[in-house]
C-alpha cells in the first residue's frame, strides 16, 4: 500500500513537474514588419500611407488567419512574408532595390522555434519568393543556407517557381537607383530612405511553437555580391520555444557584428528580461555601435514587441480582437 502511495506522489510530482517545465502556450499571436529607415510623417501622401497600411492589413490577416485554422507558425510566416514579397511596395521580392550593377539579388531565411531547424537563400536573382526557397533549404536539404546559382539550381530541382529577372524591376525603384548612382558622382551620401528595406514575420501557433522569417532585397548600390543579415540565422532571424521570435530589420552590417537576432533571444533566455527590454537593450546596443534598425519580437506566452531607433517601421501585430498598424513613431 505504501509503495502504491509513493508511485502516485511521484508520479504527480512528474506531471507537476512537466507542466511547470512546458506552460500552456499564449494565445496565437503574428507580427509583421516592412523594413525600418526614415519614415517620417510627410513622407508619403494620404493614398501611399492608405496602400501601405492596407497591405500590412492584408498580410497580418494572411498570416492570422492560416493560425486561427490551426496551422503551424512557419505556415503563417511564410504565408505573410509571400505577400508582401509579391507587392511592389516593399524592397524585397517584386520591387527589390536595385545592385550597383542593377540586378535585384534577394535574400531570405526562415527558422522554426521548435526544433532550431532553419534554412536561407542568398543573392538569388530568379527566385520569385525567397522565402519559400528558403523552407525548402530547411525542410529537403541538409543544409542552412544555398546562394547564388546553387540556390537557383536547387530551387529548380524542388519545383520553386523561378521567373525572368525583369520581374522584380519596377519604375520606383530604377529611379531610386539611377538617382543613387547620379549622387555617388557627385560625392554626395545616398539617403536614409533608401538605405535599406525588408520584410518579417513572427508567428506563435496554437501548439505553442514559435517561427520567425525574413526577405529582402538588400541595400541599393550594394556591390561585389554583398550579403547583409536577413539571410543570416541569428542576425537578421531567430527563432526559439524556450526563449523568442525575432525578425530585424536595419543596417546589416551592425546586425550581423551585433548577432542582433540571437543576442535579443539571449536575454530573454539567460537573464529573464521580458521581450520588449531584450529588444529595447540590443537596440540600444546597435545604436552605440552606430548601426540603426527595429526587430519584431515575440515569445511562447503572446507577449510581443516592435521598438526600433529609427524615425519610423512598416509594423502591424494580430493577436485575438487586439490589431495595431503603424508606420511612424506614434
Amino acid at each position: 500500500m505504501k509503495g502504491a502511495f509513493m508511485a502516485c506522489v511521484a508520479t504527480a510530482l512528474i506531471v507537476a513537474g512537466s507542466a511547470w517545465a512546458t506552460p500552456p502556450a499564449g494565445p496565437i499571436t503574428i507580427v509583421i514588419h516592412g523594413g525600418a529607415g526614415a519614415l517620417s510623417p510627410g513622407r508619403y501622401t494620404a493614398e501611399q500611407e492608405a496602400a501601405y497600411r492596407a497591405k500590412l492589413n492584408e498580410a497580418l490577416d494572411a498570416g492570422y488567419s492560416v493560425l486561427e485554422r490551426g496551422g503551424p507558425a512557419l505556415d503563417a510566416v511564410e504565408a505573410v512574408i509571400v505577400l508582401m514579397e509579391d507587392s511592389p511596395l516593399f524592397n524585397a521580392g517584386k520591387g527589390a532595390v536595385f545592385t550597383r550593377d542593377g540586378k535585384n539579388e534577394l535574400d531570405a531565411s526562415i527558422m522554426d522555434g521548435s526544433n532550431k531547424a532553419a534554412g536561407a537563400v542568398a543573392a538569388v536573382t530568379r527566385v520569385k519568393n525567397p522565402i519559400r526557397l528558403a523552407r525548402a533549404v530547411m525542410e529537403k536539404s541538409e543544409h542552412v543556407m544555398l546562394a547564388g546559382e546553387g540556390a537557383e539550381e536547387f530551387a529548380n530541382e524542388q519545383g520553386i517557381e523561378l521567373v525572368d529577372p525583369e520581374y522584380f524591376r519596377t519604375e520606383r525603384r530604377w529611379k531610386e537607383y539611377r538617382d543613387a548612382l547620379e549622387k555617388e558622382k557627385k560625392g554626395s551620401a545616398l539617403p536614409a530612405e533608401i538605405k535599406y528595406g525588408t520584410v518579417g514575420a513572427v508567428a506563435l501557433d496554437r501548439a505553442g511553437n514559435l517561427a520567425a522569417g525574413t526577405s529582402t532585397g538588400g541595400r541599393v548600390l550594394k556591390r561585389y555580391g554583398r550579403i547583409g543579415d536577413s539571410p543570416i540565422i541569428g542576425a537578421g532571424t531567430y527563432a526559439d520555444n524556450k526563449s523568442c521570435a525575432v525578425s530585424g530589420t536595419g543596417w546589416g552590417e551592425y546586425f550581423i557584428r551585433l548577432t542582433v537576432a540571437r543576442d535579443v533571444c539571449a536575454l530573454a533566455e539567460y537573464e529573464g528580461q521580458s521581450v520588449a527590454s531584450a529588444a529595447d537593450l540590443v537596440l540600444e546596443r546597435l545604436k552605440a555601435a552606430g548601426g540603426d534598425g527595429g526587430v519584431i519580437v515575440l515569445d511562447r506566452n503572446g507577449n510581443y514587441a516592435m521598438p526600433f531607433n529609427t524615425d519610423g517601421m512598416f509594423r502591424a501585430a494580430r493577436q485575438g480582437d487586439r490589431r495595431e498598424v503603424a508606420i511612424y513613431a506614434e
